[in-house]
Formats: C-alpha cells, structure tokens, sequence
C-alpha cells in the first residue's frame, strides 16, 4: 500500500511539471501500432534481410517496409514477458507484469493505473484507443483515454460489435478496417492539437479469417521448414503437453493466412499514413509500430508463444519520426516493450515517473555519432506466469547480447542455457555441459542482479499452478476458473 502511495505521489508531482508544457504543435503527435502475435520476420524488410536463411521470402509488407525506409528498424526488440494481455499492459505502464496488475490473459486492466495515457491526457494531449484491447472481457471506455472504440476480448474478424466510449455499437467489414476507419477518424478531429492514439489490431490472432480481398493471397507458396532444437515440453507428462495452434503439423492453409492478417493489417498501416500525409501532420507524428509478442511457426515443435525462446521473445519494432532526419537506419541495442511509456513521455518533454522500469529509446534515436550508447542494457530479464487454462509452467529468463538462461522455478531439471549468437535458433541446450559452467554461472549472477533490480516476485493476481499430484478434476477444474485463450 504504502509503494501505491508513492507511485502516486511520484505521478502527482510529474503531472504538476506537465502544466508547464507548452500545447502548441511544437510537441510530436504520437501513433503506435500493434498487431497480435506478430513474429518479428513476418515483415518483408526482415525476410530481405535473412537472403537464403529466410523462411517466408514470398511474404511481402510495403507499408511496414516503407516505415522502415522512413525511419528506424530495431532488429533487437523484444518483450519482457510473450503473452497478449500482460504485455499490453506493460506498453501501457511501463512496468513489469509482477508489479502492473496483469499477469494473465483473464484479468481486467486496473482502471486507476498510471500509464503512458494517463501522463499524456493531464499535459493537453488527446489520448484515444481504438481497435484490440484485450483484458480479458473487459468492456467500456478504455481508462486513461479521452476516446475509445474498441471490443470485447478478442472480438471477432467481421462485423465485430464495438463499443465506442463504452457505447456498444455494430460494425460492417472487416474489423481492422473498421478499427482503421476510427483511427483515421479521431486524426482528423484532433489534428489541430497535440495527440496519442494507440491502434490495435486483431491480426494475426487466431482463429485467423483475413479479409475478403487477401483470402486467396500466397496461395502457391510453401514455407520453409523451422530449424529445430529441444524443448522444454518433451519434458511434460502427457496430461499437459504444450498443444500447439500452428505447429509443425498445422495445414499449410492456416500457416497462410497468419500471413494474409498480417497483408491485411499492412494495408491498414499504409491506409494511416496516408491520412498522415492528407492532414499535413506526417512530419511532426511519431509512428510506432510493432506486436504485443512473438509467435513460432513451429520451431522447437511449438506453435503460439509464453515460453522463451527467440521466435517468441522477439518483436518487430519501427519507429518513424521525419524530425530526426533518420531513414533507413537500423539499430542493434535490446529494446523492450517497457519503453515505450517512457519513450512517448520522453518525446512529449515530460519527466516519466521513478517507477517506470524501461529506457527512453530517445538515447538511442538521437545519439551522436555511430558509437554505442553510453549505459545502455545489455541485458533483460524475462518472466511468463502460469495460467489456470493453459497447460505452461511459469518461465523466468535472463537474455544478454551472446546469450540465455531459461529457469523454471517448479521444475529446476529443465535448466536452458543457449549461445544465442552462435545458435540463433538454440538447437544446442549447455547447461549439462561443464565446459559452459563459468557462463552459466555468471548467467545466473545477472539473473538475480536484474531480479533484485526489477523488485521480481510472484505476484498475488498470479494464477497457481495446481501441486504435481493432483487430480486430473482438480486440474480440469481449476482450468475452468479462467477465461478461454
């Protein structure tokens, strides 16, 4: 309680500092961007890139390769914990998921947090969120913002009700384009003062329907097969395998239309910053675009995301801001999803509160010279927390710049250490290997370093894991206690 107090406290004085902000068009309007479940290749840019390693050389995005043209390209950009809601909810406050609130995919976003939003909204800003919010059912106007329309939970692909200030509403079309419609719309309202809008779209989350127009997109094409290694869930009892949702086996028909939300979305990004040119706002608006967390396609024998791996850990992440004068640059430093608050508090000329855990990116955007950043991380750490209806355990990781150490606290035997730069795709699982105990050993150094740091614990919201004997109607049960993925 007493923490609460001065978090508050904390956010008080800085919301006193924001009056001396100034409103005029002097300070950026921001846009950020973000599919669900959007691995960081699945972008034309990145398969260019990859050449003759790359999995989906077909797959093509040239609104999002266009931001990355105009702007920076992070290949290095991850989030600290690969789950929808949990890591929404760390964009939005900037904290990590044992500390904001959510830790699950059927909790409610608590309405009095302090965000990136709520900071913005008392320094003059519009602040509006329109399209996926995904708090478990949440429903009405989304807290923090002037302006919301948005949907229930995962909402539906077509026709997708939505509720505008809390306002249900139905919808026709296909529901990116539909959020897109709005976004578009609240731009032109609020074009003559500083804004923040969040977009969030559907796409590529299952259970994929792409718009009309794409049904039929990449129809000849066939994905390159994933480079496996081990994973953590040979080692689980039958009773609760990791059941992938577009695994190895999946049918090729379900593989491509993932890409075909993802197309659909690309022309929703490029349909934004059209309307950026049309109001004469595209210089002084800062476009983020990004997902709320990886997803495999089938590497390691999984499909979805949670636990850690690099497919599932890692994000694309463009940022385009033309004051900079910055095109086409990539960048190499980790950044994390708990920046972002920062990031846009930074931008706005605001101060973010103590209790915000990320790193302003404004370091890295406007750096002198080409050198490295000084005291920049070179290191997160990682957590996913068990979930009453899904069968995977709880994850904790440290990951540096050459390698990962993946714990599992209630199943010790399960210790991961891979060289992610020698073997990107962690093939090859050291931590048997004596020769690798002087890494591991300072692996686990920095694991309780940034653990201490970030004030890890396991949070009371958590949903616990039921005791290994326990019965399978105890387990059904407690499953059914939670929301459906």
């Amino acid at each position: 309680m007493m923490k609460r107090l001065v978090f508050l406290w904390t956010v008080v004085v800085t919301l006193a500092s924001a009056q001396a902000a100034t409103s005029s068009g002097s300070r950026p309007n921001f846009l950020f961007i973000y599919t669900d479940d959007q691995r960081y290749d699945a972008m034309g840019v990145v398969q260019r890139e990859q050449g003759a390693s790359a999995r989906f050389p077909w797959f093509k995005t040239p609104n999002m390769d266009r931001l990355a043209a105009e702007g920076v390209r992070f290949r290095n950009a991850f989030v600290t914990v690969s789950l929808c809601s949990p890591s929404r909810a760390v964009f939005l406050t900037g904290r990590y998921t044992h500390v904001n609130g959510v830790a699950n995919n059927h909790t409610h976003f608590p309405t009095n947090s302090v965000t990136h939003a709520t900071i913005l909204r008392a320094a003059g800003y519009k602040t509006g969120y329109i399209g996926k919010w995904h708090m478990g059912n949440q429903s009405g106007q989304r807290p923090g913002f002037d302006y919301s329309a948005s949907y229930i939970a995962h909402g539906r692909y077509d026709d997708c009700p939505f509720e505008v200030n809390g306002v249900p509403t139905p919808t026709k079309g296909w529901v990116d384009d539909v959020a897109t419609d709005y976004a578009i719309s609240f731009m032109r309202t609020n074009k003559s003062s500083p804004f923040s809008l969040v977009v969030g779209f559907k796409s590529p989350h299952g259970p994929r329907q792409p718009p009309e127009r794409l049904k039929n997109a990449f129809a000849s094409e066939v994905p390159r097969p994933a480079q496996n290694g081990t994973a953590f869930a040979i080692y689980l009892p039958e009773e609760k395998k990791h059941k992938p949702t577009l695994g190895p086996n999946e049918p090729k028909e379900g593989v491509l239309n993932y890409f075909r939300c993802i197309a659909g979305a690309d022309e929703n990004v490029g349909r934004l910053l059209t309307a950026l040119d049309e109001l004469g706002i595209a210089e002084n608006t800062m476009v983020i675009y990004t997902s709320d967390n990886g997803y495999y396609l089938g590497e390691h024998g999984l499909g979805d995301k949670r636990s850690a791996y690099e497919e599932s850990l890692r994000i694309p992440l463009l940022v385009r801001y033309p004051k900079l004068g910055l095109k086409g640059v990539v960048m190499d430093e980790p950044v994390l999803n708990i920046d972002l608050a920062e990031t846009l508090i930074d931008y706005a000329g605001l101060k973010a509160p103590k209790e915000m855990q990320g790193l302003s990116w404004r370091r890295l955007l406007e750096r002198k010279g080409t050198g490295p950043v000084k005291d920049w991380r070179t290191s997160f750490f990682y957590e996913y927390f068990y979930e009453n209806n899904f069968p995977i355990p709880t994850v904790l990781a440290v990951r540096t710049e050459v390698d990962k150490l993946v714990k599992y606290p209630d199943h010790k035997q399960w210790l991961e250490l891979y060289d992610v730069k020698s073997d990107p795709y962690e093939t090859n699982n050291l931590a048997s290997d004596k020769s690798h105990a002087k890494r591991q050993g300072e692996l686990e150094t920095e694991f309780q370093r940034l653990s201490k740091k970030m004030e890890y614990r396991v949070p009371d919201y958590a949903d616990k894991e039921p005791a290994e004997g326990a019965s399978q109607p105890a387990r059904r049960q407690n499953r059914k206690k939670a929301a459906p993925e």
